[in-house]
């Protein structure tokens, strides 16, 4: 068995290395001296040894001169050469090895060390020196152009918002989109919102690209702004989504986009929920695409998706790994832990989530204890459940009996597991207070995002930011981009990157060993719900692509008999609990039947057996829904009393029960009076509806 040694002792040469003056003159001196014997000894002329110290003074002058080394140092050069060859040629005359010729050669090469040392110093100091004056040439420059900048914008300031500021710094952005100005306020208790309120004007006066802004945010302190200034339009162009699939984690944040200056945005979900709006064409599902993309590469968060609208924004998230046998495709996970596409799916998810959270809160008291913390600390083993629901700020608002039982568990879930690690991201179609009324989101959803694409309707960026200045829709005329704010970046222009359905095969197949498992305390509360939701029969819909979800629950059935087929003709439908404004109308209908000779309800008296049934179409089974609106609002009108009452004010009584606009009162009350159900009292603004029953001769004169 061989070894290979090596030794640790004794002096190291590297033959590649150039020489230093030490080495450089011992080098020099040795080849006089061997030069000088050999010559002597042979009989070789002396002059051939000044002939080639002559050429090598030459050459080393020209490079020199081409490599722009100083004077000193070429005439340093050079005079080692002739000194070196006029030796060589006396001591090959007169005898190499007598003590005069030695001694004067080693004098030659002390000579000659000391003066490459004394010259490779210089040289070094005179580079060095270059570069220092290299650098504070560029800084001139810069600083230069540092202060026009900061003089034109001072002067621009002035002229539109009518303030003097001092401009303490002006920084270059590093991706030369533009640049941020540092300036302090002048002295009165002027505020920067008085800068941020002229953003579109001073944008205009800077003759800005359409797409560049210039906007204020507060400084160091109060007395401070600063303004940054776009100037390059980088939302424009489309940006596909970063190839860099690492992991991510809830703590350190998720990018989602990308402001002006081309630096990311990130959004820190541990404790906030998040809202995302933009109308029909602004980008808003590839914005849902981005989301589960940062989603699928943290290593704590397990995404459950609600997309009442077929599945679609989960569905390619899911596909890629589904195999036709009802498994996964050689054990690739999902890119979404849960996908829910029907009211049932979906409630059974909420459901779940709730019972999750609330079973966290006391499972984990002892490691909420021995943290020190009331928030349940998220991680791989423990991670964060996000609700991503597509179009969830229409289900908030929905009148629908069965999408209202959602929204009721969403604003639970919203409400009270943010300790527990359980939050939403919500989207939504308008920016309008229809949608954004309910004080929960605004409270809750402090990372916000407004697509606009161009859209004014409906576009309200008040309501999404409000306090926030100088934030205009036609800023983001392009689709994907708009604006976004959060608690540690206020709402400002950004664009989301462009993601398309081969990357995100890419990303499901890139982390699917990134994702976590649910914890077992909390697959414990989720139940078989959670267990089985990937089961054959749930995915069915998901892999068969020629029939969209159908929803679990059971569905009425239609009549006996041919015909059409008329949910509300249906006699099988489970029975609704009476609301107390549904027995108001009904005692109150009772109360008209028995006083005066009102005739039934279609449905409600039996057809006489000889009696053969009504040609044509029945559609006044559709009635009840109406009738139920409309006899809660002749039961207001009766409960006004002698006074009256008016349409608006009925119609915001029927409004959240019934959904009843302005407009169907108006054509009621119009019917009413025209029948004498009700009196009409005044005229214009004034106008009053009084109910039969109530009125008198004297009331109900003009």
């Amino acid at each position: 068995m061989t070894t290979n040694t090596q030794a640790t002792t004794g002096p190291v040469w590297d033959y590649s290395a150039g020489h230093g003056p030490v080495t450089g003159a011992l080098s020099a001196t040795t080849g006089c001296l061997a030069i000088a014997t050999t010559g002597a000894a042979t009989g070789m002329p002396p002059t051939w040894a000044l002939a080639i110290g002559t050429a090598g003074a030459i050459g080393h002058t020209i490079t020199s001169l081409r490599d722009r080394l100083s004077a000193r140092t070429i005439g340093m050069r050079a005079a080692s050469w002739l000194v070196g060859a006029g030796w060589t040629t006396w001591a090959m005359t007169t005898g190499p090895l007598s003590w005069a010729a030695l001694g004067s050669l080693a004098t030659i090469g002390v000579g000659m060390g000391a003066a490459a040392r004394a010259t490779l110093l210089r040289e070094e100091a005179r580079e060095l020196e270059a570069i220092a004056a290299a650098e504070r040439q560029v800084a001139r420059e810069l600083s230069a152009e540092r202060r026009a900048i900061a003089a034109e914008w001072v002067d621009r300031i002035q002229r539109v918002c009518g303030i003097a500021v001092r401009v303490v710094a002006v920084e270059m952005w590093p991706t030369g989109t533009g640049f941020t100005i540092d300036a302090e306020l002048p002295a009165g208790g002027t505020t920067y919102d008085r800068i941020a309120r002229e953003a579109a004007r001073l944008s205009a006066d800077a003759r800005l690209p359409h797409g560049c802004t210039a906007t204020a945010s507060q400084g160091i302190h109060q007395g401070r702004v600063l303004i940054d200034v776009t100037t390059v339009n980088v939302l424009e162009a489309e940006t596909a989504y970063p190839s860099d699939y690492s992991p991510l984690s809830i703590y350190t944040g998720i990018p989602w986009g990308y402001r002006t200056n081309a630096a990311e945005i990130c959004v820190y979900l541990r404790e906030q929920c998040a809202l995302v709006v933009g109308p029909t064409g602004s980008g808003k599902s590839n914005m849902v695409h981005v989301i589960l993309a940062g989603f699928a590469r943290t290593t704590d968060v397990l995404t459950w998706v609600i997309d009442l609208n077929a599945g679609s924004a989960g569905l390619p998230w899911v596909r890629p790994a589904l195999d036709a046998q009802g498994g996964f495709v050689d054990d690739l996970t999902p890119g979404v832990d849960w996908l829910a596409s029907t009211h049932t799916e979906a409630m059974l998810m909420l459901e779940t989530a709730l019972a999750v959270g609330h079973h966290r809160k006391v499972a984990y008291q002892d490691l909420l204890a021995e943290r020190n913390t009331d928030q349940l600390p998220i991680s791989n083993r423990i991670p964060q459940i996000m609700l991503v629901i597509d179009e969830g700020a229409e289900i908030l608002t929905s009148t629908d009996r069965r999408t209202k039982e959602l929204a009721k568990k969403i604003l639970e879930v919203i409400r009270m597991l943010r300790a527990m690690g359980i939050r939403t991201v919500l989207t939504a179609l308008g920016a309008t207070g229809a949608v954004l009324g309910d004080l929960m989101i605004r409270r809750e959803a402090k990372a916000r995002v407004c697509l606009t694409g161009g859209e004014v309707e409906g576009m309200d960026l008040s309501k999404v930011f409000p306090g926030s200045r100088g934030l205009r829709v036609d800023q983001a005329p392009y689709k994907g981009a708009g604006f976004m704010g959060t608690p540690e970046s206020p709402g400002a222009l950004f664009k989301s990157w462009r993601i398309l359905p081969n990357q995100i095969r890419e990303i499901v197949a890139a982390t699917a060993d990134m994702h976590p498992t649910l914890d077992d305390i909390s697959r414990q509360a989720a139940g078989d719900a959670y267990a089985t939701r990937w089961a054959p029969e749930r995915t069915a819909w998901m892999r068969d692509t020629a029939h969209t979800p159908v929803d679990n629950a059971p569905q009425p059935t239609g009549p006996a008999g041919g015909g059409l087929n008329l949910t509300a003709l249906r006699d099988d439908q489970a029975p609704v609990a009476e609301t107390d404004e549904e027995a108001l109308a009904r005692k109150f209908r009772e109360q008209i039947d028995a006083q005066f000779a009102t005739v039934p309800e279609p449905g409600s008296v039996a057809p006489a057996a000889d009696k053969p049934p009504t040609a044509g179409l029945n559609l006044s089974a559709l009635r009840s829904e109406d009738n139920a609106a409309k006899d809660a609002a002749l039961a207001v009108l009766l409960a006004a009393g002698p006074e009256g009452t008016g349409a608006s004010a009925i119609a915001r009584a029927l409004a959240d029960e019934h959904g009843t606009t302005r407009q169907t009162v108006v054509g009621w009350l119009k019917t009413w009076t025209d029948d004498g159900t009700a009196i009409r009292v005044g005229t214009g603004t004034k106008t009053r509806y009084v109910h039969q029953r109530h009125a008198t001769d004297g009331r109900t004169r003009d």
